[in-house]
């Protein structure tokens, strides 16, 4: 099974996927005039702007929402991997996905909030719908939101529970099986709850567990600060095969940080356009604006931190494409979350293994709970033309039996799975947005233009020239109406 699911690994994460990921967010970075250096203070401001409505959440829910699957196990067993197989190096390519990936998220989210609807009074929306509003291709859009389905209902939550097994297994000796029934229980109780439980518990768990986690990696970097210069030398030098001991592998630097930059932080993935569309906001780029500052808050800030952690303490493993040991730190440990609790508890003896095995406890679940909304959010589209409510119910049945299936499975199985689910995604949802973007950066020439007038933003797609944006249409025209009949009643007052 390792090696079909490896050969078709090769085929989707083909050099050219790695490529097509940075050639596009280098090219909304220039086209954009690098929105997501521009807009940071408006990011950070926007970020806490907004209220939660019946139809829709609040920004930062939204964004809890999107980072409770950016922020996950990608961001410990991942970095962890990136390292083994691509050196030092791979961290600097991370950051590079990050930062022209930003531009990425930018553009598919504001994207999703442009063709959302509202669909059994929830705010939904995602690549599917602009696919098929968009570009007109219901067959296309189809296509995505059958393959998000199975890849984030069948073959993704695998990836996040295995690492759960294996952390708490390491640290408190946890039976995997006796976790997977825990994780099936909590699972169920808030996907039975609707988007509002979702985005509650996201919006109260994640920034928790985020901050917690880099305050933790910053204190162990801090005591060790002067080996800091050093590590970021061998990061660049490395990154560009500058390194006499990872100088060969230079090509595997770029394709692993790549590939576990995208798995993080999933910027043009398509996944982050399904939380982002459920915020109330008055403009589309408000909401893709704050998508952007997302993928920063994953990768430079909860990548980083497990990275130098790895890289100061030394214990991380690198090996060859002929899987010779080019580095050895820590002997018989897989690649993974034991890196990271390994490194950890040798700085923080008794603390460290602990902390850690809860850390991915609480980045792995909520990840989970994200790719369950994704999914759903897939079906509420073919449920609009097929009407089959039992779909969703399916779907919980599926994602719970493959949460519990990926807890008790062998590690490589559970990352390839995973890997051919992002990969199908990525390449659907990049081409899409390539042919879409222009409606985009129309709306962020709108917006900028709104605010040096001094106005608050407000979108209106038929002044705009965007077709089929509905859900805008109808807004624009119910804040309308009460208008026209109080100038219709001042009038007869008059008379």
């Amino acid at each position: 099974m390792n090696e079909i699911v490896n050969a078709v690994n090769n085929i989707v994460w083909s050099p050219a996927l790695v490529y097509l990921c940075l050639g596009v967010g280098l090219f909304f970075s220039l086209r954009s005039r690098f929105v997501q250096l521009r807009h940071l203070p408006e990011m950070i401001r926007l970020m806490f702007d907004g209220k939660s409505t019946d139809a829709g959440v609040s920004s930062f829910q939204a964004l809890a929402m999107t980072l409770a699957g950016r922020v996950g196990t990608g961001n410990i067993a991942g970095v962890a991997t990136a390292i083994t197989f691509g050196g030092p190096g791979a961290l600097f390519w991370m950051w590079m996905v990050a930062f022209l990936g930003a531009s990425s998220a930018f553009v598919e989210s504001t994207l999703g909030q442009v063709y959302k609807e509202k669909i059994n009074g929830e705010y939904r929306g995602g690549p599917a719908f602009y696919i098929e509003k968009g570009l007109g291709m219901k067959w296309y859009a189809w296509t995505f939101a059958i393959a998000t389905i199975f890849a984030c209902g069948v073959l993704l939550p695998g990836v996040q529970a295995n690492s759960i097994g294996s952390s708490l297994k390491t640290a408190f000796n946890i039976d995997p099986n006796v976790t997977a029934a825990i994780l099936a229980m909590l699972l169920g109780f808030i996907i039975f709850g609707g988007v509002k439980r979702i985005a509650q518990f996201a919006s109260t768990v994640v920034p928790f567990m985020a901050l917690g986690y880099i305050i933790v990696a910053c204190v162990i970097i801090a005591l060790n600060i002067g080996q800091l210069p050093d590590i970021i030398l061998l990061i660049l030098k490395s990154a560009f095969g500058l390194d006499a001991g990872f100088g060969a592998i230079l090509g595997l630097a770029i394709m692993w940080g790549v590939k576990r930059g995208i798995y993080s932080n999933e910027a043009g993935q398509g996944t982050g356009p399904h939380a982002s569309s459920a915020a109330a906001v008055s403009h589309p780029v408000k909401q893709g604006l704050v998508q952007a500052f997302s993928v920063y808050v994953d990768t430079l800030f909860v990548c980083s931190a497990t990275g130098f952690m790895l890289l100061i303490t030394g214990l991380y493993n690198v090996q060859g494409p002929d899987g010779a040991a080019l580095y050895t730190g820590i002997a018989g440990v897989a690649a993974g979350p034991g890196y990271v609790q390994t490194a950890m508890e040798s700085m923080m003896p008794g603390f460290g293994n602990t902390f850690v095995a809860i850390a991915l406890f609480f980045f792995a679940f909520t990840t989970i709970v994200a790719y369950y909304y994704i999914a759903e959010t897939n079906i509420a589209y073919i449920n609009r033309k097929v009407n089959r409510p039992w779909l969703t119910v399916v779907l919980k049945v599926i994602i719970m039996a493959s949460t519990v299936y990926g807890t008790v499975k062998t590690a490589d199985l559970a990352w390839g799975m995973g890997d051919i689910g992002v990969g199908i995604m990525a390449w659907l949802n990049i081409i899409a947005i390539i042919l879409l973007q222009k409606v985009a950066f129309t709306c962020l020439k709108d917006y900028e233009s709104q605010q040096k007038q001094g106005i608050e933003p407000q979108f209106d797609p038929e002044k705009l020239g965007i077709p089929h944006a509905d859900y805008w249409v109808e807004r624009k025209n119910a804040q309308d109406e009460p208008m026209s009949i109080h100038h219709s009643n001042e009038s007869e007052k008059r008379v």
